[in-house]
């Protein structure tokens, strides 16, 4: 129930396709896959991630590829055509 809130509060799924280079070899890069309920088009979770990640890990960022859609949309609410009811 808490996913249903947030998409109502205007989160979306969010995935960022994250590259980085590797520690010990520099000049290799590697992909990390993240996903998130997030707000666009600020983004504050998945920047908060990112400091996190420039923070505490290794890896140096390269760079952030993001894609983002709306889980529910207007489309998705329709009204009934008839009512039945049982006695």
């Amino acid at each position: 129930m808490a996913n249903l809130t947030r998409q109502l509060d205007d989160y979306r799924l969010t995935t960022a396709e994250i590259l980085y280079h590797l520690p010990d070899y520099p000049a290799l890069l590697q992909s990390f896959v993240w996903q998130e309920y997030d707000i666009a088009p600020k983004f504050p979770v998945l920047h908060e991630f990112l400091e996190f990640w420039d923070k505490n890990l290794d890896g140096k960022l390269h760079s952030v590829k993001i894609a983002s859609a709306d889980i529910i949309t207007p489309s998705d609410a329709r009204f009934a055509e008839t009512l039945h009811t049982l006695h």
